[in-house]
């Protein structure tokens, strides 16, 4: 009787299965959403643009037209980033969300100067190890309250207009605005971030059902579908009370800064403060009032490498930037042409360099108000030579030693390698980061690399993402990138620039997304341009390679020791003599987003040259 009864039981549930899988196939059958018809421009070849006058390079096109027109109507480099940021925060926020981070360089042709910005959030004060150990996390998680860093974006918007913008933020948004409302065609990257499958849309629309509601349309049963229509009408209304802010402090006699202090204050201080703050309530979160109205950025010198006849700028230790000049640093005494371009000499000389470097990123950089940083001796010239005599004609078996810079010695500590913590948290909604650069028909220029994803609940009916930075912090005190109230991360994203050493002047600036593969995007891209000299977008379209033997900068903090990623060319030419070596090489597609996609403007005298990835949407627009 009792296995009769489970016979039964079995047939009922089989046939509620089968009943709820058709059920959702005809949903998704007679759910129909709107299409659009466009050209997409992913894995497309790209023109070699080049111009007289201005040049914007950004990682979709809407973004790369808004800035472009904000600098037709009379803007300046910096107006056009911030309408750019915008319209990147709407049609690739899944990958560069509103009000997250957006670490920044700027350029000032009138002075000759070159600055970094802090674009990055600080933990709450309420955000301590004990906190998270508490909870029984051994690493930080993602789709989880504590996930969330203070929101930067906002402050580097209001400072950036109010320092050396011309425009009000009213008319900087307004493009996002109307785009957000209007709505674009769902491009392919913004598919392949949300490629979910329906037991995981399921339970991403049970997990977060905000953040469904915007990126499914509360419609958790029908995949995203490419050039699909897309809206975001609660972002837009957002970005419209922002505007609304300014516009009131101006109708009541402020002037141009007060108009933009009124913008930033109804965000930090204001009505979005307030749901923010709600939010961390509801869900026992760490964001207090206190941290979003303390929150402030702020200007710093950047960090500085040099390689040929150019110098390397970037932001500070609150990001990865570092590694960029140290890896071209012990590369520069290297005669690397003679090897031959992506041969497997070549290919495994470049991942060692950047593997040495990125054992000293895991030992020493760190947010530069809470670790001493080694500053003078990571970037020396000595330093680099200590560390090119380490390179080995093997794979490294394992992340290599750390140097012992104070001391000038090439070898020094281990790097305590987290383990990898498997957890339902840790499932990706949205990746990648986005980029944009921006050069106007002055010399000034803007290098800029927001960034967030949308695994952390969202601010509900606001459309706004704080997304999950924290999962850059460690739970372990000897890290450098520790938790600790108050402090940054050291986030992935980073700005370059290059200037020739000559008379400082700006020669280039560029930047990609892609995680810990974004300063090894650079580093190729960079040798394919100066040393075998080819034009910027071809430098762009090369094959790639990734090296996997180094900590994920994102919790659980994983890698695969002496594994090399390849892009398909790569690894049909030199995967073979490569695994003679000890190398375990991962085979991708051509233009493979796991590769990062690089934007970048070059000034060679009066002419403006750009180079645009097509491993994502990055589109260049010049005049």
């Amino acid at each position: 009787m009792t296995g009769k009864r489970f016979i039964v039981i079995g047939k009922v549930l089989a046939l509620c299965v089968a009943l709820l899988t058709f059920g959702v196939w005809l949903a998704s059958v007679l759910d129909q959403p709107e299409f659009i018809e466009w050209e997409d421009p992913w894995q497309k070849e790209r023109v070699h643009a080049q111009a007289q006058n201005q040049m914007v390079v950004a990682g979709t096109p809407w973004a790369a037209q808004a800035a472009a027109d904000i600098l037709d109507a009379g803007g300046n480099a910096f107006d056009a980033a911030v309408a750019g940021l915008l319209v990147l925060n709407v049609t690739f926020g899944e990958a560069a969300s509103f009000p997250s981070i957006a670490p920044l360089m700027i350029y000032d042709a009138k002075k000759n100067e070159t600055r970094s910005y802090v674009g990055v959030g600080t933990a709450p004060a309420a955000a301590t190890i004990e906190a998270f150990e508490a909870r029984g996390f051994e690493v930080v998680p993602k789709m989880d309250i504590y996930s969330q860093l203070v929101p930067a974006s906002p402050d580097v918007i209001a400072t950036l207009l109010s320092e050396y913008g011309t425009k009000s933020f009213r008319e900087v948004s307004e493009p996002a605005i109307r785009i957000a409302r209007e709505g674009f065609p769902v491009h392919k990257i913004m598919q392949r971030n949300l490629d979910l499958n329906i037991v995981e849309r399921f339970g991403f629309n049970y997990l977060l059902p905000y953040n469904s509601k915007v990126y499914l349309d509360n419609r958790w049963w029908r995949p995203l579908r490419h050039k699909q229509k897309f809206t975001r009408p609660d972002l837009a209304n957002t970005l419209e009370q922002l505007a609304q802010a300014e516009t009131d402090a101006l109708l009541n006699g402020g002037d141009r800064n007060t108009g933009l202090q009124a913008m930033r204050d109804y965000f930090y201080k204001g009505p979005l403060a307030e749901k923010i703050v709600q939010l961390h309530k509801e869900k026992s979160g760490l964001i207090s009032a206190a941290d979003l109205a303390n929150y402030s950025g702020y200007w710093e010198e950047p960090l500085s490498g040099e390689f040929q006849n150019f110098e390397i700028k970037t932001n500070g230790t609150w990001t990865q930037g570092i590694v960029v000049p140290m890896v071209l640093q012990v590369l520069d005494g290297i005669d690397l042409k003679s090897m031959g371009h992506n041969s497997e000499q070549y290919v495994h000389t470049v991942a060692q360099a950047i593997e040495l470097v990125m054992a000293d990123r895991e030992a020493f950089v760190g947010d530069p108000n809470f670790v001493d940083v080694p500053l003078e001796q990571l970037l020396s010239k000595h330093y680099a030579a200590l560390r090119r005599q380490l390179i080995t004609d093997k794979a490294f078996d394992g992340l290599p030693t750390a140097g012992a810079p104070l001391d000038m010695q090439a070898v020094g500590q281990r790097v305590n390698l987290t383990k990898q913590v498997a957890s339902l948290y840790n499932k990706d909604i949205g990746k990648d980061t986005s980029y944009l650069s921006i050069v106007d028909k002055d010399g000034n220029a803007v290098s800029m690399t927001p960034s967030d994803f949308p695994n952390s609940p969202m601010v509900t009916d606001t459309g706004m993402t704080l997304g999950i930075r924290m999962t850059q912090f460690r739970l372990d005190k000897s890290h450098p990138s520790s938790l600790a109230p108050g402090k940054r991360p050291r986030v992935t994203p980073h700005a370059v620039m290059l200037l020739n050493k000559s008379d400082q002047s700006l020669y280039m600036s560029l930047g990609t997304p892609g995680a810990d593969m974004q300063t090894q995007a650079l580093v190729q891209v960079l040798l394919n341009h100066l040393v075998f000299g080819m034009d910027i977008q071809t430098a762009t379209e090369q094959p790639r390679f990734r090296s996997q033997n180094l900590p994920s900068s994102f919790s659980p903090h994983s890698y695969s020791p002496a594994t090399l990623d390849l892009e398909e060319e790569l690894y049909e030419s030199i995967s073979d003599s490569l695994s003679e070596r000890g190398y375990t090489t991962n085979r991708f597609e051509r233009l493979h987003n796991h590769f990062s996609a690089v934007g970048a403007i070059v000034i060679d005298g009066e002419q403006l040259s750009a180079g645009a990835d097509p491993r994502e949407g990055t589109t260049a627009v010049g005049l």
